[in-house]
């Protein structure tokens, strides 16, 4: 069975395009618009990896991010911040309880290794 990847993006171009390229390298894509609905999708679906942006309406991807590694049972699932704000935001990403952080625009060879090393087996 392959690997579920939640890809949590408000901007429905960006999160197809996020879409086709997961699912090109053989994961299953689950979507959530914004960290209200990744919260839910992250208790419902159980997936392995999460690439959270961080600018959501709602609920914004940190405030999402600490919800859910707030969760009973706490989970040792990877998170993965995405974001235009650029690499300035890895320190507030780190200390809300991302894994990482990816720049956007996607960079196509950024990505699947950070997706090959977060869904290792």
């Amino acid at each position: 069975m392959p690997k579920k990847v939640l890809i949590v993006e408000d901007y429905e171009d960006t999160r197809n395009f996020m879409k086709f390229l997961i699912e090109s390298y053989g994961y299953q894509v689950i979507e959530a618009s914004d960290g209200i609905e990744a919260v839910d999708r992250a208790k419902q679906s159980s997936p392995d990896l999460i690439l959270m942006d961080i600018s959501l309406p709602m609920v914004d991807g940190l405030t999402a991010t600490r919800v859910i590694r707030e969760s009973n049972p706490p989970t040792e699932l990877p998170i993965i911040a995405v974001t235009a704000f650029g690499k300035s935001y890895y320190d507030r990403a780190i200390a809300a309880g991302c894994n990482d952080l990816i720049d956007k625009p996607l960079d196509f060879d950024m990505l699947k290794p950070v997706l090959s090393q977060y869904l290792s087996v």
